[in-house]
């Protein structure tokens, strides 16, 4: 088996990488807080939709365009480690991360009384 092969196999049997993530506006302090089952896919989705213009959060979208890509940073906050459970679900844990580190980093509240690209939680009434 060539190395190549042995590569390729090795990358479809690793498990993802999941946890939460951050997208940064470094220009303006932005920042959009996610998490996922797999980080890099998802990041990754992130990028293509922003550079072919049809990413769903218009205001990120916006600042995209306006600031290009070089102002934004994509990173990994927090690895979220699987436990070893065959029928593990790790939504409910996924959702946990990314509500720690909304709350941590508030994204919501960025220098200048701008809004972040979190959407923020609808109040009932």
């Amino acid at each position: 088996m060539s190395s190549r092969d042995e590569l390729v196999r090795q990358y479809k049997q690793a498990r993802p990488v999941m946890g939460a993530y951050r997208i940064l506006n470094t220009a303006n302090g932005k920042m959009f807080i996610g998490a996922s089952p797999d980080l890099r896919a998802r990041l990754n989705r992130h990028v293509a939709s922003l550079r072919l213009g049809s990413e769903p959060n218009r205001q990120l979208q916006q600042d995209y365009i306006s600031f290009g890509a070089d102002a934004f940073v994509f990173e990994t906050l927090e690895v979220l480690e699987p436990l070893d459970d065959p029928g593990y679900d790790p939504a409910a844990d996924l959702k946990v991360l990314e509500r720690i580190w909304v709350e941590k980093l508030q994204p919501e509240r960025v220098p200048g009384d701008a809004l972040g690209y979190n959407r923020l939680p609808r109040t009932p009434g």
